[in-house]
């Protein structure tokens, strides 16, 4: 049973390492809102979970499929879900039969060695949350959830159901308005939320080098998205503000929580500066955009 679970988290790691390649190559595009890119950062998740997909003829893994890999179908009546068998080493699926002896026991102590690591580092990573949140209960409370602290060297919402904003000591009261804006758009869209199914899927998928690029690149996409909302309430004067604010709060990154000064900082700082808002009819067109790119990429190859 082990063995047949890690067949198949071994074939979506590969569908999931696609598809976090094509957002990957997107993010070079510069005219894409930061916020599109985030949001399409949920494509390579929900492929290193969902091991199977509505069938589509204009699908990436139709394209795919010509050349490698072996679809399979689930559901025969409409929408047609198959699978993907990237591996190609079993000659049937439910339950897995290898092609060969030797494929059966490679897989019978991979899947062992795969679930003790796995386990050990969603172990580590809850130990260590549970760790920080222990060290912040001496925060001061200044107001609402906002509270500050001298544990921590920059801003972060902290928690998941009851967020809390924290801020260090030494940070100027100046700043801390900005810091507030920040954080809230975080609370906002549950980013922390996303920060922890993100760190899980990276620790489920830890044998995969890219899982750990992505979930990297995935931050600082967060971070991107989040100024760029906080820019939309912003006028010249106060984008520069905002500006010198990250640059005094560039050191703070964290797996857990929203970290104010997470991302780098450099790449920000250009993106503040040159921040220009959309139009209805370009927030339109980008849209669309991420729509079929969504149906590209989300969707299976066809029999």
């Amino acid at each position: 049973m082990l063995s047949e679970i890690f067949y198949w988290v071994l074939n979506i790691s590969i569908l999931g390492s696609i598809s976090g390649l094509v957002v990957l190559s997107l993010r070079k595009i510069k005219t894409l809102p930061r916020f599109a890119i985030y949001v399409l950062w949920v494509l390579p998740l929900i492929r290193f979970w969902l091991p199977f997909g509505i069938a589509n003829d204009y699908s990436l893994l139709s394209l795919i499929s010509r050349f490698t890999t072996r679809t399979v179908v689930i559901w025969e009546e409409l929408p047609q879900l198959t699978t993907t068998n990237s591996i190609m080493g079993a000659k049937g699926y439910f339950p897995i039969e290898y092609k060969t002896d030797l494929l059966e026991n490679v897989f019978n102590v991979a899947s062992l060695v795969w679930i003790i690591v796995c386990c050990a580092a969603i172990l580590t990573s809850v130990l260590l949350y549970f760790f920080t949140k222990s060290e912040l209960k001496s925060a001061e409370l200044i107001r609402g959830n906002i509270y500050k602290s001298d544990r921590i060297i920059a801003p972060a919402v902290y928690g998941i159901i009851r967020p809390k904003i924290i801020i260090p000591t030494a940070i100027a009261d100046g700043d801390i308005d900005y810091i507030i804006l920040h954080e809230q758009v975080h609370i906002a869209r549950r980013d922390n939320l996303f920060r922890v199914v993100a760190v899980i899927t990276a620790c489920v998928h830890w044998f995969n080098p890219l899982s750990w690029i992505f979930l990297k690149y995935f931050f600082a996409d967060m971070e991107l998205a989040c100024d760029a909302k906080v820019l939309k309430s912003l006028d010249e004067n106060q984008t520069k503000e905002y500006a010198l604010t990250i640059l005094t709060c560039a050191s703070g990154k964290t797996f857990f929580a929203s970290a104010f000064g997470g991302a780098k900082t450099k790449v920000r700082i250009e993106n503040i500066l040159s921040y220009k808002k959309l139009t209805i009819l370009s927030s339109l067109c980008f849209a669309a955009l991420v729509v079929v790119i969504t149906v590209i990429i989300i969707t299976n190859a066809t029999v």
